[in-house]
């Protein structure tokens, strides 16, 4: 195995993370957790 081909690799193993994390993040499933974590500095104890 060849440096250059480990290092596509991790390349495109990052670039699917990255595109998992982005999936999750916009996901309609968290929506509500996230505006509830966006409202947490302003509140009040």
């Amino acid at each position: 195995m060849d440096v250059t081909l480990l290092r596509e690799i991790a390349t495109i193993a990052s670039f699917v993370t990255f595109l998992g994390i982005i999936a999750w993040a916009w996901s309609r499933g968290n929506r509500a957790r996230f505006d509830e974590a966006a409202q947490l500095p302003f509140t009040q104890d």
